[in-house]
Parts: C-alpha cells; structure tokens; sequence
C-alpha cells in the first residue's frame, strides 16, 4: 500500500508571523468555515450520510460502490463526488474500521543485506499494515474519508488516506449540479476514477521488492507532506472540473502526524493543481471517461533553500472504461504523464547532470471480474525520460548503470472475494476478505535489461511473487 509524505514552503505557513503549526491549524479551521458557508449557499439539506464503514451507514453491500476495491463503480464515484453521502445520518461508531494486509513476498534474486530493516534477503513474510478508517459525517454536510496506518515493515504509525469533503447537490433549469470542497494530504487522492495515482493500480504491492527509481511528483511524491484543498463540479453528471493547490505542513505537524521525512523536496509556496474529466454511461452496462489532470510545484531539493528551488509540471491524461452486468465486470484503465522538470537548484546543488529534464509514465490496466468473486488483472507499465547520470547514479540494487530512468514490464494478479457477492458471515456481514496473488515482471530495470545497477544485477532479478490476505473489518 502506498504510504503518504508531506512537504514544506513559505507563503500560508508566515501569515500574520505564524509558524508552520499554527497555520495548519488556521487552515483546518478556514476550510472547515469555508465548507459550512458554500453549504449554505447552496442549500441546505439532510445530513450526511455515509471501507466497510461507508457501507454500515449507506445499508448497501461493498460491491455496489466496488467491483473490486478500492475500485469504484459509477454509484462508488457518484457517492464520493456527493461527499460521502446519499441523504440523511449522524455519527455513530459505525463509521470506524479496520483494516489489515498480511503477505509473503519472493524475488527471483535475493537482495544482499535484506529486503528492509529486520528482514531476509528473500522469500519473507510481513504484516504490512494495519489501518484505522473513519469514513462519514461530520456535521450536516461536512463528511470525511480518514485512514491512519501502521507499517508493519517500517514499524511505523502515520496518517494516511485524508480526505474532508463539504458537497451539495442541486438543480439550474433542471440541469444536476454537484458542487463541493475537499481538503485532503495528497494529490489526486480525492479524485474518483482509478486511473490516477493515489488510488491506481496496483492497489496494494511489496514494500519488500525493488521498485524503479523514478517517478513523477504527482505519483505520491508528496503523499501526506502537502495540505490541499479544491473546489469541484459535477455538470449534468458529464462534466467534472476541479481547481485547487497544494502546501507545505510544517516540519512539526509532520513529526506529530508521523510523516516526516528529512530526505523529502519541499514545496515552495503554493502548487497549483486541476483536474478535467468527461464521463458518460450507456444503457446495458457500459461506462467511459476520458480526462486530464496536473500539477505544477517548486520544490526545494531535500528543503535546501540556499540556490532557490527547482520546478515540476505534471500533466497527465486518463481513461477508463467499465462494462458491469450482474455476474461480468470488465474495466480497462489507462493513463499518462508527462513531467517536465527544470532542475535551476538541482543542478547547482550537484544533485543534477542536466539544467533540464522529462518523464513519462505509461500504464494500461485490463481486468475481468467473474459474479464479484474471481478477478483477473493485467498490467502493462513503462517509465521513460532524459539521460542523466547524476541523478540516476549506479548503485547496487536501486541505482542506473546507464543513468536513464526507464523502466518497463508486466503485472498479472489473481484475486479471490469469498464474500464480496453476498456479504460476509452471519456474524459480521461487513467483513469482506480478499485474497490476491500477484506478479511482476520487469523487461527493463533503472535503464537497462542487464547490469541495470552497474553491480551485475539483471532487470529479471526484481520479477516479484506477492502474496497478499486484506481483510476490511
């Protein structure tokens, strides 16, 4: 699972001389007025109402919101873009849950020294993670998604998944209109398609194995050290737009929320972030969307601020298509991005070869999905991008002989849901386990198929055998 960061800037975190702690919290507050105000606006209503917490509070079972979860169907999307609601319900301690992923992981060759901290070389067991949701109202409109994580790898407690909503759904000239907020920790975690990166595939995988070395900023590169908040639109439930911007939270309020990381780039100011989708659902079952999405960062390279900061953009493009009937479910997602990176701090840091460089990242996800009980996944990905051998140094395991980030191959992954269709045992009906067998295959690793790492490793080295039990309570 993917684990979430938080980064740090000037602008929010010195208004009024302020430190960094004291602006979050003036921030919390502001968003959470600012979510009272747009719901009065627009029209009050019932309260809120509604993981297997959503499910509790909603009366419906997991598969009408996930085929296969984390991945929504269109009633799962209209429900998250609604704020976590269908009309009506308070607090209870229904809305807690618990969750937790147990695996085995196998690479085709050992990692001298250890996959991690207190664990072999290969073929290891771990408790990844266990975590605690909170998912539903707040107060009358004002509903939020939380999730706080143990790693069991790292051995290491952290806010995870955090998304407040504030939403409201009406009608102008009898066109639907969703409008609302949100104020979440991590790019494109609020976003309600699977072809982004903080809810896309895979959506659970070894914290154990290697993995490339490059990545955009968007694809988790700032999970849980930013603070953002955004407004959306629904239009006639075709149009999706979205605008907003991310920030630092300051070095304390990370260490408190258990996200710190020294090593991290930090924000400068504030980065803006959009958001563009059109969808559209026909009779018998199929579903398609196609978008675009981006964000655009300067970033002090692991927080030096003594030559300025560097500058990200991120622009990707995303589709998704669902085909659902009662005992098939086929979806295809795909997605895009593209970072140009102007490395002005960087490269008089010496933490660059190049004043200038770019990234891609390809991924094609097919998936077949038998009466909400077997699923089938195949995965396609690549990432490829400029020649540069001070950022992408050799280094056994995890560096680039040949200084290019490209890397490219195959996930196929079994999944079996006992409980999914019907529910779960008589005496928890909300438990919905999953059990998964994943692998990965690499054609290319860090810029090369053989020697990848300039210590004799091939890219066939990393191929992955996960297997994982995920049990939501």
């Amino acid at each position: 699972m993917d684990s979430f960061s938080l980064s740090r800037g000037n602008g929010l975190c010195r208004v009024a001389g302020l430190g960094g702690t004291g602006a979050f919290v003036l921030w919390a507050a502001g968003v959470a007025l600012l979510s009272l105000l747009v719901g009065c606006l627009v029209g009050v209503g019932p309260p809120a109402e509604a993981v297997p917490s959503f499910g509790r509070l909603t009366g419906l079972p997991c598969s009408a919101c996930h085929s296969n979860f984390p991945q929504l169907t269109p009633l799962g999307r209209q429900f998250k873009m609604q704020g976590y609601e269908f009309g009506g319900g308070t607090p209870t301690i229904g809305q807690f849950a618990l969750e937790t992923i147990s695996s085995f992981t196998h690479t085709d060759a050992s990692q001298p020294g250890g996959a991690a901290k207190g664990f072999g070389d290969n073929d290891n067991l771990a408790q990844d993670a266990i975590s605690l949701f909170y998912g539903g109202p707040i107060y009358s409109r004002f509903a939020a998604f939380i999730q706080a994580t143990y790693d069991g790898i790292a051995d290491h407690f952290a806010l995870d998944n955090t998304d407040f909503r504030l939403a409201n759904t009406f009608t102008i000239k009898e066109i639907p209109v969703i409008l609302g907020l949100t104020a979440n920790n991590n790019p494109t975690v609020q976003d309600p398609w699977n072809t982004t990166p903080a809810w896309g595939y895979p959506f659970v995988s070894s914290g154990l194995a290697p993995t490339p070395a490059a990545s955009p900023l968007i694809a988790q590169g700032l999970t849980g050290q930013v603070y953002g908040i955004s407004g959306y639109t629904l239009v006639n439930n075709l149009l999706y737009l979205e605008v907003g911007g991310y920030h630092h939270i300051d070095t304390g309020a990370q260490q408190a929320l258990g996200v710190f990381d020294p090593a991290a780039d930090v924000v400068e100011g504030f980065a803006p972030y959009w958001r563009v989708a059109l969808q559209h659902s026909w009779e018998g079952g199929h579903y398609l969307s196609i978008g675009t999405f981006g964000l655009d960062a300067h970033t002090f390279p692991g927080g030096d601020q003594s030559m300025g900061s560097d500058r990200r953009t991120d622009l990707g493009a995303d589709l998704e298509y669902q085909f659902i009937v009662p005992e098939h479910n086929v979806t295809v997602l795909a997605s895009w991005i593209r970072e140009d990176q102007r490395w002005e701090a960087s490269q008089l840091l010496g933490k660059t070869a190049n004043a200038a460089d770019t990234l891609n990242t390809v991924k094609v996800t097919a998936s077949y999905m038998y009466d909400l009980t077997y699923a089938l996944y195949g995965t396609y990905f690549a990432t490829y991008g400029t020649r540069d051998p001070v950022l992408y140094a050799p280094g056994d395991i995890t560096g680039s002989r040949t200084g290019r980030p490209n890397s490219n191959g195959w996930i196929i992954e079994f999944d079996y849901l006992p409980f999914n269709k019907s529910g779960g045992p008589s005496f928890w009906r909300w438990f919905n386990p999953k059990f998964l067998v994943q692998y990965t295959i690499y054609t290319e690793f860090n810029g090369a198929s053989r020697d990848y790492d300039g210590s004799g490793r091939q890219a066939s080295h990393n191929n992955t055998l996960f297997v994982a039990a995920w049990f939501p309570f």
